[in-house]
């Protein structure tokens, strides 16, 4: 597959259908002998799955991309722990990835030349206390989320939340960034902005935000680097790694609301 500096490609993985023992030896094959090591010490098999899948599935999009066999890849991790390719195949250079994981479902982004950051919740499953809200979001934000209806603050907590770790997945420094420095908020309800304390050393408008239902139960948000101005064309795809792919669509709920200087 070929990628230009204009396309993000979001790989979906729903690794609760994934059970054929065959299916997860083939995946198990491309692991390393320490990511294979490592696959049993995780307690729940659910855990254990989407460790697995979770490798596989990088090991084979990434090999969508550039003539690397799947075994062959190499990961390093940054300063701050986020994994990074090592590999100084040509058709690898320029090549970025990012990945999420909730119960049920592994979300994987990939670019070229672009930074992207990628967060993917289940909110079927979790459910949090909006007092979290106090301790890790803006003034800003928590103003906002107690003055909505009780019945929308998880909602609305999940949508602030993905779009707060798409951006500091973006950035790759983790939590190192702290989350009540930077902000976001709703001119509409299709439309997101985001505000960056100047300690930051950020420009907002240096990224793109949009926001997704993958199906009813899960929420994702996506945080791209923005260029050349224009947003990135996006191509979902649902994978089962080692097996195949296919066309996925997805529900826009939210995306960058742009300015009156085009940003």
């Amino acid at each position: 597959m070929v990628i230009s500096e204009r396309n993000i490609d979001l790989w979906l993985a729903f690794y609760h259908e994934m059970a054929d023992p065959r299916q997860l030896a083939n995946m198990r094959e491309l692991l390393t002998g320490d990511e294979r090591r490592q696959e049993p010490r995780f307690y729940f098999e659910d855990d254990r799955r989407r460790y697995l899948v979770t490798r596989a599935m990088v090991r084979t999009v990434l090999s969508r991309y550039a003539a690397v066999a799947p075994s062959d890849w190499v990961f390093a991790a940054n300063a701050y722990g986020r994994p990074e390719i090592a590999n100084r195949h040509p058709d690898a250079a320029g090549l970025c990835f990012n990945i999420s994981h909730s119960r049920g479902l592994i979300a994987l982004a990939v670019s070229r030349h672009r930074i992207v950051g990628v967060d993917v919740e289940n909110l079927a499953t979790r459910e949090v206390s909006i007092g979290i809200a106090d301790r890790f979001f803006s003034p800003l934000e928590v103003a906002e989320l107690a003055g909505i209806p009780p019945e929308r603050q998880q909602d609305r907590f999940f949508e602030y939340w993905t779009f707060k770790e798409s951006y500091i997945k973006a950035r790759g420094m983790g939590l190192s960034l702290p989350l009540d420095k930077f902000s976001f908020r709703f001119p509409h309800e299709r439309a997101v902005r985001i505000a960056i304390d100047p300690e930051l050393n950020d420009d907002p408008g240096r990224w793109i935000f949009s926001q997704y239902r993958p199906t009813p139960e899960f929420l994702l948000a996506l945080c791209v680097e923005r260029l050349d101005g224009a947003a990135p064309l996006l191509t979902a795809r649902k994978t089962v790694p080692t097996v195949g792919d296919e066309a996925f669509g997805m529900t826009l709920l939210k995306t960058s609301e742009v300015d009156a200087e085009g940003r």
